[in-house]
């Protein structure tokens, strides 16, 4: 199973009312093909009453063998239902990488 299925799957357990995980390695500076980079959306009713760090807290406990392995990164977008209807079912994009050494052309 690939990381993003891994996240996927282990995200489902949130019960979610969207979830979207965007595999974003691809803007940075590594191997074609990498899992190292993911933008994660998630919107569940488990976060009612909850502030954002404990969202994220819970996020990075399920996704903790992941992170400890070849996730390097993870843009957390964690909102309950009425948020993510609020705000029209968006995400900001995620920056450009500004870590490492630029890609060579």
């Amino acid at each position: 199973m690939n990381i993003q299925s891994a996240i996927e799957q282990k995200l489902g357990s949130l019960d979610p009312a969207h979830l979207e995980v965007v595999n974003e390695s691809h803007m940075h500076n590594v191997p074609e093909g990498s899992e190292s980079h993911f933008k994660v959306t998630v919107v569940s009713d488990q976060f009612n009453g909850k502030m954002l760090v404990a969202r994220h807290r819970i996020v990075n406990q399920l996704l903790s063998d992941e992170l400890a392995g070849t996730v390097h990164a993870l843009a957390l977008h964690t909102k309950t239902p009425d948020e993510w209807f609020e705000q029209g079912g968006q995400t900001a994009d995620s920056p450009l990488c500004k870590g490492g050494s630029a890609k060579k052309s």
